[in-house]
């Protein structure tokens, strides 16, 4: 699993980037033919990577309740993230990461919740399971930023 937790960070440096470069505008802008919009997008690979790892395996999250309702899985995008809560994601897309290290090294993921998710179709009965089912979300969503960063760009 030490290669699936490398490849982590390092995915995460590319969204990081993005919200380091692209305006607050364009982060909330939904380009016609789409139904979210970069922000989104990396929101949700932070919540999605919380309750993937930590709710089902029935530890407390880093995130607030707020960012849950606002990028888990079936939400929409309001198109109006604001900077306080572009900066929360910036530093969750790290801090969250290297608290799943850590915990994962320690042992702290002893019981895990089957889930099947809809992506796809898949269930997860492992948090080792869980761990690479994140990290194809995750790839799954640069893709869909990329396109956006397109779309918005042309």
């Amino acid at each position: 699993m030490s290669f699936t937790l490398e490849i982590l960070p390092n995915t995460r440096k590319f969204f990081k980037e993005y919200l380091d470069t692209i305006s607050l505008e364009d982060l909330n802008k939904i380009p016609e033919g789409f139904n979210n919009n970069i922000i989104w997008n990396i929101g949700h690979i932070v919540v999605t990577q919380q309750l993937l790892c930590y709710k089902l395996s029935g530890l407390p999250m880093m995130v607030s309740d707020e960012l849950i309702a606002k990028f888990c899985k079936g939400s929409k995008p309001d198109g109006h993230t604001c900077e306080e809560e572009v900066e929360t994601i910036k530093a969750l897309l790290f801090s969250t990461i290297e608290q799943l290290k850590e915990d994962y090294n320690n042992g702290l993921f002893k019981t895990y919740n089957t889930y099947t998710v809809s992506t796809t179709g898949n269930t997860l009965h492992t948090i080792d399971e869980a761990l690479q089912f994140v990290s194809f979300h995750e790839g799954m969503h640069y893709g869909y930023v990329m396109a956006l960063i397109r779309a918005i760009n042309s």
